[in-house]
Protein backbone atom coordinates (compact mmCIF):
# COMPACT_ATOMS: atom_id res chain seq x y z
CA UNK A 1 0.00 0.00 0.00
CA UNK A 2 2.84 2.34 0.88
CA UNK A 3 4.60 1.50 -2.40
CA UNK A 4 1.43 2.32 -4.38
CA UNK A 5 1.00 5.62 -2.52
CA UNK A 6 4.66 6.49 -3.07
CA UNK A 7 4.40 5.66 -6.80
CA UNK A 8 1.30 7.85 -7.16
CA UNK A 9 2.92 10.79 -5.35
CA UNK A 10 6.10 10.52 -7.41
CA UNK A 11 4.12 10.34 -10.66
CA UNK A 12 2.08 13.45 -9.78
CA UNK A 13 5.24 15.32 -8.79
CA UNK A 14 6.93 14.36 -12.09
CA UNK A 15 3.91 15.61 -14.05
CA UNK A 16 3.89 18.95 -12.22
CA UNK A 17 7.65 19.27 -12.65
CA UNK A 18 7.46 18.56 -16.40
CA UNK A 19 4.76 21.17 -16.94
CA UNK A 20 6.61 23.70 -14.75
CA UNK A 21 9.87 23.25 -16.67
CA UNK A 22 8.04 23.54 -20.00
CA UNK A 23 6.23 26.75 -18.98
CA UNK A 24 9.41 28.18 -17.44
CA UNK A 25 11.40 27.63 -20.62
CA UNK A 26 8.57 29.01 -22.72
CA UNK A 27 8.00 32.17 -20.67
CA UNK A 28 11.58 33.07 -19.77
CA UNK A 29 14.12 31.67 -22.19
CA UNK A 30 12.21 32.49 -25.38
CA UNK A 31 11.35 36.11 -24.70
CA UNK A 32 10.77 38.65 -27.51
CA UNK A 33 13.88 40.52 -26.50
CA UNK A 34 16.07 37.46 -27.01
CA UNK A 35 14.45 35.99 -30.10
CA UNK A 36 12.32 37.92 -32.63
CA UNK A 37 8.93 36.35 -33.39
CA UNK A 38 9.94 35.72 -37.00
CA UNK A 39 12.64 33.32 -35.88
CA UNK A 40 12.19 29.67 -35.05
CA UNK A 41 11.50 30.14 -31.35
CA UNK A 42 8.61 32.58 -31.32
CA UNK A 43 7.26 33.52 -27.89
CA UNK A 44 3.67 33.76 -29.04
CA UNK A 45 3.80 30.32 -30.64
CA UNK A 46 5.38 28.74 -27.57
CA UNK A 47 2.71 30.29 -25.35
CA UNK A 48 -0.02 29.06 -27.67
CA UNK A 49 1.58 25.62 -27.56
CA UNK A 50 0.71 25.40 -23.85
CA UNK A 51 -2.92 25.04 -24.95
CA UNK A 52 -1.83 22.25 -27.30
CA UNK A 53 0.07 20.53 -24.50
CA UNK A 54 -2.76 20.74 -21.97
CA UNK A 55 -5.43 19.98 -24.57
CA UNK A 56 -3.63 16.85 -25.72
CA UNK A 57 -2.96 15.78 -22.12
CA UNK A 58 -6.65 16.05 -21.25
CA UNK A 59 -7.54 14.30 -24.51
CA UNK A 60 -5.27 11.32 -23.78
CA UNK A 61 -6.42 11.08 -20.17
CA UNK A 62 -10.11 11.27 -21.13
CA UNK A 63 -10.01 9.01 -24.20
CA UNK A 64 -7.90 6.31 -22.58
CA UNK A 65 -10.17 6.38 -19.53
CA UNK A 66 -13.17 5.97 -21.83
CA UNK A 67 -11.50 3.06 -23.63
CA UNK A 68 -10.77 1.27 -20.34
CA UNK A 69 -14.20 1.88 -18.81
CA UNK A 70 -16.05 0.89 -22.00
CA UNK A 71 -14.26 -2.45 -22.18
CA UNK A 72 -14.34 -3.06 -18.43
CA UNK A 73 -18.12 -2.57 -18.14
CA UNK A 74 -18.65 -5.20 -20.87
CA UNK A 75 -21.46 -3.23 -22.49
CA UNK A 76 -23.25 -4.75 -25.48
CA UNK A 77 -22.40 -1.80 -27.77
CA UNK A 78 -18.88 -0.70 -26.74
CA UNK A 79 -17.99 0.67 -30.18
CA UNK A 80 -21.06 2.92 -30.31
CA UNK A 81 -20.56 4.26 -26.80
CA UNK A 82 -16.84 4.78 -27.37
CA UNK A 83 -17.31 6.67 -30.64
CA UNK A 84 -20.06 8.87 -29.18
CA UNK A 85 -17.96 9.84 -26.17
CA UNK A 86 -14.93 10.46 -28.41
CA UNK A 87 -16.98 12.89 -30.52
CA UNK A 88 -18.15 14.76 -27.41
CA UNK A 89 -14.71 14.96 -25.76
CA UNK A 90 -12.94 16.06 -28.95
CA UNK A 91 -15.53 18.75 -29.65
CA UNK A 92 -15.28 20.17 -26.14
CA UNK A 93 -11.47 20.29 -26.26
CA UNK A 94 -11.48 21.89 -29.72
CA UNK A 95 -13.82 24.59 -28.46
CA UNK A 96 -11.53 25.14 -25.46
CA UNK A 97 -8.25 25.34 -27.39
CA UNK A 98 -9.27 26.92 -30.70
CA UNK A 99 -9.27 30.57 -29.50
CA UNK A 100 -5.73 30.14 -28.15
CA UNK A 101 -3.82 27.84 -30.51
CA UNK A 102 -6.22 27.07 -33.33
CA UNK A 103 -7.33 23.82 -31.72
CA UNK A 104 -5.00 21.28 -33.34
CA UNK A 105 -4.30 18.92 -30.39
CA UNK A 106 -3.29 16.37 -33.03
CA UNK A 107 -0.06 16.02 -35.07
CA UNK A 108 -2.19 14.98 -38.06
CA UNK A 109 -3.93 18.36 -38.14
CA UNK A 110 -0.67 20.23 -37.58
CA UNK A 111 1.22 18.32 -40.28
CA UNK A 112 -1.65 18.80 -42.74
CA UNK A 113 -1.66 22.53 -41.98
CA UNK A 114 2.08 22.62 -42.65
CA UNK A 115 1.84 20.80 -45.98
CA UNK A 116 -1.01 23.04 -47.15
CA UNK A 117 0.99 26.16 -46.31
CA UNK A 118 -1.16 27.41 -43.43
CA UNK A 119 1.58 27.35 -40.80
CA UNK A 120 5.37 27.53 -40.78
CA UNK A 121 7.79 24.66 -40.15
CA UNK A 122 8.81 26.16 -36.82
CA UNK A 123 5.22 26.45 -35.60
CA UNK A 124 4.47 22.92 -36.74
CA UNK A 125 7.52 21.59 -34.88
CA UNK A 126 6.62 23.44 -31.68
CA UNK A 127 2.99 22.30 -31.81
CA UNK A 128 3.85 18.65 -32.46
CA UNK A 129 6.44 18.73 -29.68
CA UNK A 130 3.85 20.16 -27.29
CA UNK A 131 1.29 17.55 -28.38
CA UNK A 132 3.73 14.70 -27.80
CA UNK A 133 4.65 16.03 -24.36
CA UNK A 134 0.95 16.43 -23.64
CA UNK A 135 0.34 12.82 -24.63
CA UNK A 136 2.99 11.67 -22.16
CA UNK A 137 1.61 13.89 -19.39
CA UNK A 138 -1.90 12.56 -19.99
CA UNK A 139 -0.69 8.96 -19.83
CA UNK A 140 1.24 9.68 -16.62
CA UNK A 141 -1.86 11.25 -15.10
CA UNK A 142 -3.91 8.16 -15.99
CA UNK A 143 -1.25 5.85 -14.56
CA UNK A 144 -1.37 7.82 -11.32
CA UNK A 145 -5.08 7.13 -10.77
CA UNK A 146 -5.47 3.49 -11.87
CA UNK A 147 -4.17 0.41 -10.12
CA UNK A 148 -1.46 -1.79 -11.57
CA UNK A 149 -3.89 -4.53 -12.58
CA UNK A 150 -5.97 -2.18 -14.77
CA UNK A 151 -2.80 -0.67 -16.20
CA UNK A 152 -1.51 -4.11 -17.14
CA UNK A 153 -4.82 -5.49 -18.42
CA UNK A 154 -5.81 -2.51 -20.58
CA UNK A 155 -2.32 -1.12 -21.38
CA UNK A 156 -3.46 2.35 -20.27
CA UNK A 157 -5.95 2.37 -23.15
CA UNK A 158 -3.11 2.74 -25.65
CA UNK A 159 -3.05 2.01 -29.38
CA UNK A 160 -2.50 -1.67 -30.12
CA UNK A 161 -2.35 -3.81 -33.23
CA UNK A 162 -2.06 -7.11 -31.39
CA UNK A 163 -2.24 -8.53 -27.89
CA UNK A 164 -1.28 -11.83 -26.32
CA UNK A 165 -4.42 -13.72 -25.29
CA UNK A 166 -4.91 -17.14 -23.73
CA UNK A 167 -5.68 -19.89 -26.24
CA UNK A 168 -6.43 -23.61 -26.20
CA UNK A 169 -2.76 -24.39 -26.81
CA UNK A 170 -1.37 -21.64 -24.62
CA UNK A 171 -0.89 -17.89 -25.10
CA UNK A 172 -1.41 -16.72 -28.68
CA UNK A 173 -1.07 -13.39 -30.47
CA UNK A 174 -4.35 -11.97 -31.77
CA UNK A 175 -5.00 -8.74 -33.62
CA UNK A 176 -4.72 -7.10 -37.01
CA UNK A 177 -1.99 -7.55 -39.60
CA UNK A 178 0.38 -4.62 -39.94
CA UNK A 179 -0.40 -4.03 -43.61
CA UNK A 180 -4.13 -3.98 -43.04
CA UNK A 181 -3.77 -1.64 -40.07
CA UNK A 182 -1.58 0.71 -42.12
CA UNK A 183 -4.13 0.86 -44.95
CA UNK A 184 -6.92 1.53 -42.49
CA UNK A 185 -4.88 4.29 -40.83
CA UNK A 186 -4.22 5.97 -44.20
CA UNK A 187 -7.86 5.78 -45.33
CA UNK A 188 -9.32 6.96 -42.03
CA UNK A 189 -6.71 9.72 -41.79
CA UNK A 190 -7.52 11.04 -45.25
CA UNK A 191 -11.28 10.90 -44.62
CA UNK A 192 -10.74 12.77 -41.35
CA UNK A 193 -8.89 15.57 -43.14
CA UNK A 194 -11.12 15.64 -46.22
CA UNK A 195 -14.50 15.47 -44.49
CA UNK A 196 -13.92 17.71 -41.50
CA UNK A 197 -10.55 19.41 -41.04
CA UNK A 198 -10.73 20.91 -44.53
CA UNK A 199 -13.78 22.89 -43.37
CA UNK A 200 -11.71 24.45 -40.62
CA UNK A 201 -8.91 25.24 -43.11
CA UNK A 202 -11.34 26.76 -45.62
CA UNK A 203 -12.08 30.34 -44.54
CA UNK A 204 -15.30 30.52 -46.53
CA UNK A 205 -16.83 27.33 -45.13
CA UNK A 206 -15.76 28.22 -41.61
CA UNK A 207 -17.36 31.63 -41.99
CA UNK A 208 -20.53 30.26 -43.57
CA UNK A 209 -21.06 27.41 -41.12
CA UNK A 210 -19.64 29.14 -38.07
CA UNK A 211 -16.58 28.02 -36.13
CA UNK A 212 -18.59 26.21 -33.47
CA UNK A 213 -20.47 24.15 -36.05
CA UNK A 214 -17.23 23.30 -37.86
CA UNK A 215 -15.61 22.08 -34.65
CA UNK A 216 -18.69 20.00 -33.85
CA UNK A 217 -18.44 18.43 -37.32
CA UNK A 218 -14.77 17.61 -36.72
CA UNK A 219 -15.69 15.84 -33.48
CA UNK A 220 -18.55 13.92 -35.10
CA UNK A 221 -16.42 12.78 -38.07
CA UNK A 222 -13.67 11.61 -35.72
CA UNK A 223 -16.19 9.70 -33.63
CA UNK A 224 -17.63 8.05 -36.76
CA UNK A 225 -14.17 7.00 -37.91
CA UNK A 226 -13.45 5.45 -34.52
CA UNK A 227 -16.71 3.51 -34.83
CA UNK A 228 -15.94 2.39 -38.39
CA UNK A 229 -12.34 1.36 -37.69
CA UNK A 230 -13.30 -0.69 -34.62
CA UNK A 231 -16.38 -2.23 -36.25
CA UNK A 232 -15.19 -3.08 -39.75
CA UNK A 233 -12.30 -5.16 -38.42
CA UNK A 234 -14.09 -6.70 -35.42
CA UNK A 235 -10.71 -8.08 -34.37
CA UNK A 236 -9.80 -8.64 -30.74
CA UNK A 237 -6.49 -7.02 -29.88
CA UNK A 238 -6.81 -4.18 -32.39
CA UNK A 239 -7.72 -0.90 -30.72
CA UNK A 240 -8.90 0.80 -33.91
CA UNK A 241 -7.35 3.57 -35.99
CA UNK A 242 -5.20 5.84 -33.85
CA UNK A 243 -5.82 9.03 -35.88
CA UNK A 244 -3.64 10.89 -33.39
CA UNK A 245 0.02 9.82 -33.05
CA UNK A 246 0.47 11.84 -29.86
CA UNK A 247 -2.33 9.89 -28.19
CA UNK A 248 -0.61 6.64 -29.14
CA UNK A 249 2.84 7.85 -28.10
CA UNK A 250 1.94 8.76 -24.51
CA UNK A 251 0.83 5.31 -23.32
CA UNK A 252 3.61 3.65 -25.36
CA UNK A 253 6.28 5.61 -23.51
CA UNK A 254 4.68 5.32 -20.08
CA UNK A 255 3.53 1.70 -20.34
CA UNK A 256 5.87 0.34 -23.01
CA UNK A 257 5.82 -3.37 -23.79
CA UNK A 258 3.65 -4.54 -26.68
CA UNK A 259 2.40 -0.98 -27.27
CA UNK A 260 5.59 -0.49 -29.31
CA UNK A 261 4.71 -3.41 -31.59
CA UNK A 262 3.80 -1.80 -34.89
CA UNK A 263 3.74 1.65 -33.25
CA UNK A 264 5.21 3.15 -36.44
CA UNK A 265 1.90 2.43 -38.19
CA UNK A 266 0.22 5.15 -36.11
CA UNK A 267 2.76 7.67 -37.42
CA UNK A 268 3.41 6.56 -40.99
CA UNK A 269 -0.26 6.01 -41.84
CA UNK A 270 -1.43 9.53 -40.86
CA UNK A 271 1.67 11.06 -42.48
CA UNK A 272 0.82 9.43 -45.81
CA UNK A 273 -2.78 10.59 -45.40
CA UNK A 274 -1.56 14.17 -44.86
CA UNK A 275 0.58 14.03 -48.01
CA UNK A 276 -2.36 12.68 -50.03
CA UNK A 277 -4.59 15.42 -48.61
CA UNK A 278 -2.02 18.10 -49.46
CA UNK A 279 -1.82 16.81 -53.04
CA UNK A 280 -5.61 16.93 -53.24
CA UNK A 281 -5.63 20.57 -52.13
CA UNK A 282 -3.07 21.44 -54.83
CA UNK A 283 -5.25 19.83 -57.51
CA UNK A 284 -8.19 22.09 -56.65
CA UNK A 285 -8.39 25.20 -58.94
CA UNK A 286 -7.05 28.30 -57.21
CA UNK A 287 -10.43 30.04 -57.31
CA UNK A 288 -11.91 27.21 -55.27
CA UNK A 289 -9.13 26.89 -52.70
CA UNK A 290 -9.26 28.05 -49.11
CA UNK A 291 -6.97 30.97 -49.89
CA UNK A 292 -9.81 32.73 -51.73
CA UNK A 293 -12.36 34.64 -49.66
Amino acid sequence: MEDLFSLTVNTVISIKLSVFVYVYIMSYTFTPERLPCKMFLCTQTWRASVAELLGTAVLVFALDTIVISTIQTQTKTPNLILSTLVAIIVTILLLATYPISGGHINPVVTFAALLTGLISISKAFIYILAQCVGGIVGALALKAVVNSEIERTFSLGGCTLTVVAPGPDGPTVVGLETGQALRLEIICGFVFLFASVWMAFDHRQAKGLGRVNVLIIVGIVLGLLVYVSTTVTATKGYAGAGLNPARCLGPAIVRGGHLWNGHWVFWVGPAIACVAFAIYTKVIPSQLSHTME
